[in-house]
């Protein structure tokens, strides 16, 4: 995959919203298949959004449950729920809007279609509880609020949905922003890391506030810039704090869903790490959440100017990086200051050498040398009485690079020796920064 078509690996968003009672959390659950949001017939059960991985014919797509909108209703509950729709509709590439059939056109469903209308985004509306042919007239009173065709559906019953989602991963692909040649970098970490004085000096200019006071930053924040005639897309999050610190229903615990967003579109990660403080289990999980995404990463150590050093302090402090990283020994360790400037130049020098690493593919001729080396070296166990035999290997995709290696029985291939064979091909070849994948699959060619 070249560097121009990166960018495009994003997967769509989709947001569910309507009035409360609708049936919205019912068709989350549908299209997620399993049950996620609760599902009550009581007004305001879901305050939160909700958020989760969901497939429609091989099209992978993220999904957001939202909680009801009363757009005229001032009470602190309903303000709150209309904030997190905003986010939510803000977030995504394409709207659900979700009505109640049976109970007719509301008012509240006039005010939803006008708040969406002047979003921009496109929507698709969903008529639930048409659960019967005898129901289908009751459609068309929906035309009115001016957001095309509805489409009747039952959550109940799941009728309905196929088409409905046909058309709203239609609308999401006609949406899609081609950012062409722009690498997407996603900056995250721990509230007050300096996270956004980085973003601030990579601009050369205050793109976002900077304030000792930690949580500052909410949102997900896309600054656009250029260097050396290269497009970058810098984006900014919210510092993620334990989850028994985030209050419910504060805007704070949706930037936790931006900040997940935004590592799962980003083309590399940046973790930014305070080096004044210790490097704690919440880092970690963090660490966790990109190289589950499989996304290249740079580990920032920030504010290195405030730490006494001796001509072993960097050292050591590497060394404890890559021990508590050990499930990511990829990693780039990066060590900064965003106060004084120093090394902030390299992080975009380092940014093109890692996403120039996971552009690589090796040759199919190279990399069965570098297998077969490998395997001679040291030879895989037999398990049961029955020999290990390693055929060929070959390398289907790259960013991040995977590798398909063909063997009698995949069944008796360890883990250790998955990760030998992947620290051969790394001894070889720099890959350092990415992540790489090495399956096994079973060949005919062994007939034994």
């Amino acid at each position: 995959m070249t560097q121009s078509n990166i960018q495009n690996q994003s997967i769509p968003i989709v947001a569910i919203v309507g009035r409360a009672n609708v049936g919205k959390s019912s068709l989350f659950n549908k299209i997620a298949g399993k049950r996620i949001s609760i599902v009550k017939d009581e007004i305001g059960v879901t305050r939160d959004r909700i958020y989760t991985h969901a497939e429609w014919c091989g099209v992978h797509f993220e999904l957001i449950d939202t909680g009801g909108i009363d757009i005229k209703n001032k009470d602190n509950i309903w303000q709150t729920m209309l904030s997190q729709a905003k986010l939510a509709v803000e977030l995504a590439s394409v709207i659900i809007l979700v009505v109640d059939g049976k109970a007719g056109l509301q008012q509240s469903d006039l005010d939803v279609a006008n708040f969406l209308k002047k979003s921009g985004k496109p929507t698709v509306l969903a008529v639930n509880k048409i659960d019967n042919i005898k129901y289908l007239d009751l459609i068309y009173d929906f035309y009115s609020l001016g957001l095309g065709q509805p489409y009747g559906i039952s959550c109940e019953q799941m009728l309905g949905l196929g088409d409905l989602l046909d058309v709203v991963l239609e609308k999401s692909k006609k949406n899609e922003f081609q950012q062409t040649e722009s690498i997407k970098i996603a900056i995250v970490g721990k509230p007050n890391a300096g996270k956004s004085s980085i973003v601030n000096k990579l601009l050369g200019y205050d793109r976002v506030i900077v304030n000792e006071v930690a949580g500052t930053t909410r949102d997900a924040i896309d600054t656009e810039f250029q260097k050396d005639g290269k497009n970058y897309t810098i984006i900014d999050t919210a510092g993620l704090r334990r989850k028994r610190n985030i209050e419910e229903d504060t805007i704070e615990s949706y930037g936790v869903i931006r900040t997940i967003s935004a590592i799962k579109r980003a083309n590399i990660v940046l973790i930014v790490v305070d080096a004044s403080e210790d490097f704690c289990e919440q880092t970690v999980k963090i660490c966790g959440l990109a190289h589950e995404e499989k996304k290249p990463t740079i580990v920032i150590i920030n504010k290195w100017d405030l730490v006494q050093k001796d001509s072993y302090t960097m050292q050591k402090f590497e060394n404890d990086l890559k021990s508590k990283l050990a499930f990511m020994s990829y990693f780039v360790p990066l060590f900064i200051s965003a106060k004084t400037g120093q090394r902030i130049h390299d992080i975009i020098n380092l940014v093109d050498k890692i996403i120039s690493n996971s552009n690589k593919r090796i040759s199919t001729s190279v990399l069965n040398d570098i297998i077969g080396s490998s395997v001679a070296a040291n030879q895989p166990f037999s398990s049961n009485g029955r020999r290990i035999k390693i055929f060929y290997a070959t390398q289907p995709e790259a960013s991040p690079p995977k590798f398909i290696v063909f063997c009698n029985d995949s069944t008796l291939i360890h883990d250790n020796y998955k990760r030998y064979l992947e620290n051969c091909i790394r001894k070889a070849v720099d890959f350092s920064g990415v992540p790489l994948t090495v399956y096994f699959n079973n060949s005919k060619k062994d007939n034994s």
